[in-house]
């Protein structure tokens, strides 16, 4: 019988390591009095020449109802407005108000301090082959599958 692995295994590794990158990531946005959420929908009106809630899902990776629930948050809280599309009534358009692009610019200060916390340390060249490695570790990871028979 074969005992613990000398070294953490790699994906193992890596998720713990992202956990505690995202809860810190989490921390500095809510010093700044913001979310993930949040500052991804801004994030994503804000780069985007769309607008509809269906493209900015799609962009920040989460399901329309799961959207729709920030959404109704931000716009209650004045940073966001919603209408219909005249173009395509079934479509909801989103737009920053100016309270929403006062937030994105807090939250944007804070991320880029963030980023540099994170940076700090490394060479434009080691911060390149974490990105090429991480990059890899995705692409190996969604090839990946599982073969009939093999531990779970």
């Amino acid at each position: 019988m074969a005992g613990p692995p000398d070294l953490e295994p790699i994906g193992l590794f890596v998720t713990r390591r992202a956990r505690a990158l995202s809860r810190a990531f989490d921390d500095a946005l809510a010093d700044a009095g913001g979310t993930l959420p949040t500052w991804l929908v801004l994030a994503s009106l804000k780069g985007a020449r769309h607008g509809t809630q269906r493209h900015v899902a799609a962009d920040v990776g989460i399901e329309g109802a799961t959207l729709t629930h920030h959404l109704t948050r931000m716009e209650a809280a004045g940073l966001v407005t919603r209408a219909r599309d005249a173009r395509d009534r079934r479509a909801q358009v989103v737009e920053l108000t100016d309270a929403g692009e006062t937030e994105f610019r807090t939250l944007l200060s804070q991320v880029l301090a963030f980023d540099n916390a994170l940076r700090a340390g490394f060479t434009d060249e080691e911060l390149a082959t974490l990105r090429t490695l991480v990059d890899r570790l995705v692409a190996n990871a969604t090839r990946y599958i599982p073969t009939e028979g093999a531990p779970t």
